[in-house]
């Protein structure tokens, strides 16, 4: 949405011929370029994470927008008849951006605004990087939506750092000339050429979103997809069911019921993105659920589904013969101390201690 956004900043600015258009696009969504960044390391941290909450922390990333717009209150608190003359003078006749803003120039603004985002777009990639030696290290394989993801998260990226590094070459272009490899920058990144690949880029990206349907509808799996699935079965598949929050609570659980009863939960790679897939059902209905509903995670319901699980086989005395390291792992967590942390925080003593107990009671 931001980026479409700035398209239509873009469409107002320099192609309307609409003074007025011009006014409103001038300055007003500058904060709008110190979004992107951010927006797109919460969404890869998210996507890759159990965890989809936002975070109070996360506030911290959107301090450069907040700057930026108190910056420009001196152009943005001026009357709207000011605003037509300054905005087209600049825009269609001197291409001098010098404007009075607090603390900023406008140059610094469209200079850090691209630097900006080539930042968060290269950190974004190394924390993906990260995130998945981290899920080998802890799981040993990765998800096998990785691939999926892996691709949608690189063509995200790749955009953005062509967007960003046209339009700072662009800027760089009015300010001072340069060459790179003997072609001259007023050539390379000319007006011309940079509103083709800007606007081009921002098509594509809203193109490729339908060549991934999973990502679109926003039901990634962590299946394995059924060899010759065609595009239509693949997006019939991914498509959620209409579940509306807090009135159909009560139908969740009785879905719940029978798809518990397979023991989803002690697979090792079992997440709320798993859990919406399987049961077509979005992660924000489920993560409403969890949070509002149940008042815990989903994190902390999956524990409690486990060491229930635990409970139950060790009641039935059909883990006599097995150590506590085996019962941890068929249960699906990922270590023994976790397995025990888990056990003693919701049984108040340890998978030992509540063996030794039921042993002494039969």
């Amino acid at each position: 949405m931001c980026c479409n956004l700035i398209v239509l900043v873009y469409f107002g600015l320099h192609f309307s011929n609409n003074q007025f258009w011009e006014a409103i696009f001038f300055v007003h969504f500058l904060p709008l370029s110190y979004i992107i960044g951010p927006l797109l390391f919460v969404y890869v941290r998210t996507t890759i994470s159990d965890n989809k909450q936002f975070k109070k922390t996360d506030w911290l990333h959107f301090i450069p927008a907040f700057l930026i717009l108190i910056a420009t209150l001196p152009y943005t608190s001026l009357p709207f008849h000011k605003k037509f003359e300054i905005a087209h003078q600049i825009v269609k006749i001197t291409e001098n951006y010098s404007l009075n803003f607090y603390f900023v120039t406008f140059e610094f603004i469209l200079y850090s605004r691209s630097i900006h985002l080539i930042i968060y777009a290269i950190f974004s990639f190394f924390y993906f990087r990260y995130s998945t030696k981290k899920i080998i290290n802890t799981y040993g394989i990765v998800p096998t939506n990785h691939l999926i993801i892996n691709r949608w998260i690189n063509i995200l990226i790749i955009i953005q750092v062509l967007i960003a590094g046209n339009s700072l070459g662009h800027m760089t272009t009015l300010y001072h000339k340069f060459s790179i490899l003997g072609i001259k920058s007023t050539d390379l990144f000319s007006e011309l050429y940079f509103f083709r690949i800007c606007g081009g880029a921002f098509v594509i990206q809203n193109f490729i979103l339908f060549l991934f349907p999973k990502i679109l509808y926003g039901n990634i799996s962590y299946q394995v997809l059924k060899e010759n699935e065609g595009i239509i079965e693949e997006i019939k598949s991914s498509i959620a069911k209409k579940v509306t929050p807090s009135a159909n609570f009560e139908n969740l659980d009785i879905t719940l019921n029978p798809y518990l009863a397979t023991l989803p939960f002690v697979k090792k790679g079992f997440s709320l993105s798993q859990m919406s897939f399987d049961l077509k059902i979005s992660e924000r209905i489920l993560s409403n659920y969890f949070n509002k509903e149940l008042s815990k995670t989903f994190g902390e319901w999956k524990n409690d589904q486990r060491i229930s699980y635990v409970c139950q086989i060790l009641d039935e005395g059909k883990a006599k013969d097995i150590t506590i390291e085996a019962i941890s792992i068929n249960a699906g967590f990922v270590s023994r101390s976790k397995f025990i942390d888990a056990f003693k925080e919701r049984k108040g003593v340890t998978p030992s201690a509540y063996i030794k107990g039921i042993a002494e009671h039969t």
